[in-house]
């Protein structure tokens, strides 16, 4: 009898943590399809904020990566290497730079631009954050390169397509 108890409180406890998980998904408001564009910032020297060579060929490929997008605005973390790697998509674009402080980012990117589309350009270590926040599963775009781009959709999971900007 204690064993069936304590299979029904493990089994109850494992639904709250799954209602849970499920309800902290941020989702675009109702009758709306949210695009969110994730990459981590360019190569960089080490130890510093600058991008190296490799970065700063990196983020001159970036628009060419991101052509057929038609990117409403970009959020960034107040960071030189962020804004260097966006910097050409910017002046070639004429896209508005919104420098935003690391909290509730996954929020604020859908519910500030709701059925449009955002790119947020962080690090590695809000990147994986903001990733789950918005439903990805599997590894986040954390390597120099990597783009996500994320279809958010009233309910249900995100469409994710991956893409890679720069040199090899």
């Amino acid at each position: 009898m204690k064993q069936r108890g304590f299979v029904r409180a493990a089994l109850a406890a494992f639904i709250g943590v799954l209602l849970l998980a499920a309800c902290s998904s941020v989702h675009s408001p109702p009758g709306t399809e949210t695009t969110v564009i994730l990459l981590r910032h360019a190569d960089r020297i080490p130890f510093k904020s600058d991008l190296n060579e490799k970065g700063i060929a990196r983020a001159r490929a970036l628009p060419a990566a991101v052509a057929d997008l038609d990117i409403d605005v970009i959020y960034s973390p107040d960071k030189k290497r962020n804004l260097d790697t966006v910097a050409p998509l910017i002046e070639e674009r004429g896209i508005e730079l919104r420098v935003i402080e690391v909290s509730n980012v996954a929020k604020r990117l859908v519910e500030e631009n709701p059925g449009k589309t955002v790119m947020w350009v962080g690090n590695t270590d809000n990147l994986q954050t903001i990733y789950g926040q918005l439903g990805g599963d599997g590894r986040q775009p954390d390597k120099y390169g990597e783009i996500a781009i994320m279809q958010i959709y009233e309910d249900g999971p995100p469409k994710i397509e991956m893409r890679y900007f720069g040199p090899e």
